[in-house]
């Protein structure tokens, strides 16, 4: 059994209980991780806070991954609670609306912008930011998705953003890892999140997925807080700048 009493997990992108970083953070919680959970604003505030508190020892942070004074507050309020951090769990991806339900080419210069600022460049953000707190090394681990690599109808510049999402993924695990600081990305497959829902089709895309993946279903939210806390933890100690799949193997399907 995966211990780890005595390390410290700031996940970002709570938004509800069907949220991924929900599945990550009740994992890492059972495992005895002290718990820092980011919500994005006033508005998911009360549900943050419900959640949270179904869960002992985590604190709720406020945090616009967008804002790089919002960035800053937090990391200096986790500096004086924590001192240090060990784990730092990005699952944050947004799209405007518009830009995922029509075609590819009438993408605006402003829907690619923001998809790559909110879901691309907040990693890096975040990433600079908790780095003064990983003293001893740590994990930081974000969520991708299939599209990045092969065409997915409707996912649109969402998928351009996860490319280059795991481009800085590698970029990432090269600079730091000479602080013994590992960076992974979790290729999951579709769910039904909050986030997921913007993407026109996903009931297709779901039924697709149970059809064609080796398993024949689709995988939950548990399933990829288990790999995350597989990567948080000694077990992956040798593992940095990958890209799991945790898809029910759909990624190995030719058709």
């Amino acid at each position: 059994m995966i211990n780890l009493a005595g390390k410290t997990a700031v996940v970002f992108g709570l938004a509800n209980k069907r949220s991924i970083a929900w599945g990550i953070a009740q994992k890492l919680h059972e495992a005895g991780a002290t718990l820092a959970i980011c919500y994005q604003n006033e508005r998911m505030k009360a549900e943050a806070e419900d959640l949270i508190n179904e869960l002992g020892n985590t604190s709720g942070f406020q945090c616009d991954v967008s804002n790089d004074q919002d960035i800053a507050t937090l990391f200096a309020a986790l500096k004086e609670k924590y001192a240090k951090i060990d784990i730092l769990v990005h699952a944050v991806a947004y799209a405007p609306p518009e830009d995922l339900k029509g075609e590819f080419i009438n993408t605006s210069r402003e829907g690619f912008r923001i998809a790559h600022d909110v879901s691309v460049y907040s990693l890096i953000a975040v990433s600079r930011g908790a780095l003064p707190l990983m003293t001893e090394g740590g994990s930081i681990i974000t969520l991708t998705y299939y599209a990045a690599e092969k065409v997915v109808p409707h996912y649109n510049v969402m998928a351009l953003a996860k490319a280059a999402l795991e481009s800085a993924v590698r970029y990432l695990a090269y600079e730091l890892g000479p602080k013994n600081i590992r960076v992974n990305a979790i290729s999951a497959g579709p769910i039904k999140t909050l986030a997921a829902r913007g993407v026109g089709a996903l009931g297709d895309m779901l039924k697709a997925h149970a059809e064609r993946a080796p398993l024949h279903r689709n995988v939950d939210q548990s399933e990829v807080g288990g790999t995350a806390l597989y990567l948080a933890s000694g077990l992956a100690s040798a593992v940095t700048g990958e890209i799991i799949y945790v898809d029910c193997g759909y990624n190995i399907m030719g058709f």
